[in-house]
């Protein structure tokens, strides 16, 4: 099998919880994301999942092992380098969308952009219009974004993800506040992101079809991975 480029990387995760007693929630993880790959992380509660991708996202630095980024070792880093490295490469869409209310939805879209200080405003504001253009939602851009429904807000805050041109998106319960219909254009936009614009798709999921529509599944039990199971074909992975 001819496999595209290593995006992340972890060797030996391990990581203690401490209250009310010590105890291991993530315990020798090792896998490989690929580029292009749209993969999930999937059990019932309490196995550890969105521990580890806080892990993976550089948020959570306290773990044992050694986390690898594009090549780059990031376990060691100080904070404002890895604050630096998730404005460029990472992108985040969480269950609730902390959209901030009052704002409009390109307001929205534009703020990690103008954190991050690479373009210029007018720069930013053009990408943000692609970005929800993109998610059709370029008709909504000028309207608050509490006036919008629970999954234009989610798709705002995919834009929101977008507008650096992260090379991972990492979901955590993505489609957990969403009804089934929105959860089905929620995965259908992921599925996208990695087949077609290329990028990495890292999402916590409880929802078994979420799962098992995603190119790859990783199972974990008890902090440990259970099984890695290919699900769908990747098109950006050859045989």
């Amino acid at each position: 099998m001819n496999r595209k480029e290593v995006i992340l990387s972890t060797q030996s995760l391990g990581k203690y919880f401490y209250e009310p007693i010590q105890f291991k929630v993530l315990d020798d993880i090792s896998f490989e994301a690929y580029h292009g790959e749209f993969f999930t992380l999937r059990r019932t509660g309490g196995s550890g999942k969105s521990t580890l991708l806080y892990c993976l996202s550089t948020m959570d630095t306290i773990y044992e092992g050694e986390l690898y980024i594009k090549g780059e070792k990031i376990t060691g880093k100080k904070t404002d380098e890895l604050a630096a490295l998730r404005g460029h490469n990472i992108g985040f869409v969480f269950q609730f969308h902390y959209l901030l209310p009052e704002f409009s939805c390109l307001k929205n879209v534009m703020i990690p952009a103008l954190k991050l200080g690479k373009y210029s405003h007018a720069e930013i504001e053009n990408r943000a219009y692609e970005k929800l253009e993109m998610l059709g939602l370029r008709d909504q851009a000028l309207k608050a974004a509490s006036k919008l429904s629970g999954g234009q807000q989610q798709r705002v805050s995919i834009a929101r993800a977008l507008i650096n041109d992260p090379s991972i998106i990492m979901g955590d319960e993505p489609t957990g506040n969403l009804d089934s219909k929105n959860s089905q254009i929620v995965f259908n936009i992921f599925k996208q992101l990695a087949e077609e614009f290329n990028q990495t798709v890292i999402a916590v999921t409880h929802d078994n079809d979420f799962a098992k529509n995603s190119h790859r599944t990783i199972e974990l039990a008890d902090g440990k991975i259970l099984s890695q199971n290919s699900n769908t074909p990747d098109p950006n992975i050859s045989s």
